[in-house]
């Protein structure tokens, strides 16, 4: 069941090799070891995926990120929140959900208090009735059918 023992579980068995230089996450939308399969977990995973990615990669440390021109401005005990230059790292160094909703509790509740599960579902559904995949060039789908017919006379 797509929980939130499996949410917990997914991010630290992901997050921990991603943390050691791992670049492979597994399992994703798999259940009970792989025997089952979700969607809806699958849609949790990504974006469990995205957050590792955007932890992984760290904070840059550079003039701009150091800030210091608006240290000196703002000053000691004072308010960096007013300060664009805070909104604009903020909008660009935290992670992006789809899915996980951060917003208060009542803003929640008024757009339907839907929980992660009701949210990756309706996703899934929707990614599965209206995605068109992109056809394979020409050149890839040849190379595919002679991997196949080679395949076909080892037998």
């Amino acid at each position: 069941m797509n929980d939130a023992q499996a949410g917990h579980e997914k991010t630290i068995t992901a997050l921990l090799p991603a943390l050691a230089g791992a670049n492979l996450i597994y399992g994703m939308g798999m259940l009970e070891l792989g025997v089952s399969f979700s969607y809806a977990q699958l849609m949790i995973d990504h974006d469990i995926a995205r957050m590792i990615k955007r932890a992984v990669y760290g904070i840059p440390v550079n003039d701009a990120t150091l800030a210091v021109e608006v240290i000196d401005k703002v000053g000691p005990s004072k308010n960096f929140l007013a300060e664009k230059h805070t909104r604009q790292f903020m909008a660009s160094e935290q992670s992006k959900p789809v899915l996980f909703d951060r917003r208060m509790r009542g803003t929640w509740e008024s757009r339907g208090a839907k929980d992660i599960r009701d949210a990756a579902n309706e996703e899934a559904v929707k990614i599965l009735s209206t995605h068109k995949p992109d056809p394979l060039p020409e050149t890839v789908i040849k190379k595919l059918r002679r991997i196949v017919e080679s395949a076909e006379q080892e037998d």
